[in-house]
This record gives structure tokens, C-alpha cells and sequence, in this order.
């Protein structure tokens, strides 16, 4: 189990059954960042990593 892995099982606990927008979730990393610069590299990662989950041609 990485150390991650409890972030993420708590979100799934405590918030798991909200339905929310990319566009709420964009907000909350912008201000995640904001808050915390040293995360810039890695939120950026992710948020480009989601919004190219569909690309067929990033399959490898």
C-alpha cells in the first residue's frame, strides 16, 4: 500500500457519495496550489493525466 493510499480511502469514505463537476474539481486543485506551491508539478500531472484519460494514443 503506498502512503497515498489512505488520502484516497478517505476521500472515498468522507465525500464518496457527492457527485461533483470537473470544473468544481479544477477549483479545488487551482486553490490546492495555490496553497501549497511545492504541489504545482505533481497536480499538474495529475489533472493532465485525467484529462487525457480517453487518447487512444496515450494506451501504452
Amino acid at each position: 500500500m503506498y502512503f497515498t493510499d489512505r488520502g484516497i480511502e478517505e476521500l472515498a469514505e468522507r465525500r464518496g457519495e457527492e457527485v461533483v463537476s470537473l470544473t468544481w474539481l479544477a477549483e479545488r486543485l487551482r486553490q490546492f496550489v495555490d496553497l501549497n506551491p511545492d504541489f504545482e508539478v505533481p497536480v499538474e500531472r495529475l489533472a493532465t493525466w485525467l484529462a487525457r484519460l480517453d487518447d487512444e494514443d496515450d494506451d501504452e
